[in-house]
């Protein structure tokens, strides 16, 4: 990755975070892959200049308010996400994995090849933790896409099941960011 250093404050306005889930099970049909989105978040991140060894001593912290998700896009199914649909998934993300926040902290940041590295951190919810690692790439100048898979039971919640067991949500969903880096004058 190219070394855009400073500090940053970054919000839904420089960039995105999605949450993606798959279904699996017997009738996994009636259901409907989701893209969630995460719309009131808040991240700050200060980079120094690289070390040696490609880590660096660059630090991350998100705050992301849980009860902001909404789905933004329902894949397969037997029919499509009606609103009605979305009101129902938000009621139901709402009980399973409440409307406080998540935290995710970097421990480590490494830097591989010219556009590429990962973050590596923690992710907490409702008293839980678990370790998350984002696969980071620079797709432009100051602007970075980072993905990684996190399991659901690792933080404490238990992932849907609904028709008696025959639809279930994976057990591990992905977390996409996108974010532009646009320093803060500190």
């Amino acid at each position: 990755m190219a070394a855009t250093t400073g500090t940053f404050t970054l919000g839904p306005d420089a960039g995105r975070i999605l949450i993606s889930t798959s279904r699996i099970g017997f009738a996994a049909r009636a259901g409907h892959d989701l893209t969630l989105e995460v719309t009131r978040w808040s991240a700050q991140a200060e980079v120094p200049a690289e070390e040696a060894g490609g880590v660096t001593a660059a630090t991350v912290r998100a705050d992301l308010e849980l009860g902001s998700i909404v789905v933004r896009e329902g894949r397969g199914g037997a029919k499509p996400l009606s609103d009605r649909d979305r009101r129902e998934i938000a009621k139901t993300m709402a009980s399973l994995i409440g409307t406080g926040t998540a935290t995710f902290t970097s421990g480590r940041i490494v830097r591989s090849g010219a556009s590429g590295g990962a973050i590596e951190g923690t992710l907490s919810l409702n008293g839980r933790s678990a370790p998350l690692r984002l696969q980071v790439s620079e797709p432009g100048p100051g602007r970075y896409r980072a993905s990684g898979p996190v399991l659901q039971t690792a933080l404490g919640v238990k992932p849907y099941v609904g028709f008696f067991g025959a639809l279930k949500v994976a057990d591990e969903v992905t977390i996409d960011v996108e974010v532009t880096l646009v320093s803060d004058g500190r």
